[in-house]
């Protein structure tokens, strides 16, 4: 029977299978557009590092020489891991902890102002990237990434047989194992 709930529901069905498919699209258009752009910088940083450790010490960042080789090393190579999907969720916490470093040194105003002035949190240098690694934290690289392809080399986490695909038809009856004595 066609009632509008039934419809509703298989609207919404659609909705989800839709997003399902675009989801690693998305992740590899997220990967590559911001993650570019970081690669670029800390490509840039590495080239000037005098300047970017003089920059640190303005800041009052301690060991400003070793810590703008640190910050711009996570910038440059963690960004290729990301953009080409490799170690990717070790490569989002380097670059969410670097950005949240920069948030805490260069942008503090921005983080103490989150809640009086979003604004200044969301338009801040570091957000999208500090926003883009929290989201290949959370949700992967998606299946067009390096780590994608090694776990499909590897065979991935196997899958339960069930039922519904004939791998699995047994009794319902549990069966103790023969005990010999």
């Amino acid at each position: 029977m066609n009632t509008p709930v039934n419809f509703i529901r298989r609207v919404y069905e659609l909705l989800v299978a839709g997003g399902d498919i675009l989801q690693s699209p998305f992740l590899l258009v997220l990967r590559v557009y911001f993650f570019w752009q970081l690669f670029m910088t800390g490509q840039g940083h590495l080239a000037h590092i005098g300047k970017v450790a003089d920059f640190f010490v303005s800041l009052g960042i301690p060991f400003p020489t070793l810590n703008a080789y640190l910050s711009s090393t996570v910038e440059f190579f963690g960004s290729l891991l990301l953009i080409i999907g490799l170690a990717s969720r070790l490569a989002a916490i380097l670059v969410a902890f670097t950005m949240a470093v920069a948030y805490l040194t260069a942008d503090l105003e921005a983080v103490t102002s989150f809640f009086s002035d979003p604004d200044k949190f969301v338009k801040a240098d570091p957000f999208p990237y500090f926003i883009c690694a929290l989201i290949v934290l959370v949700f992967g690289p998606g299946r067009f990434s390096v780590d994608a392809l090694i776990k499909r080399s590897l065979g991935g986490p196997r899958r339960r047989a069930t039922e519904d695909d004939g791998s699995a038809r047994r009794s319902q009856t549990p069966t103790r194992p023969k005990v010999e004595n």
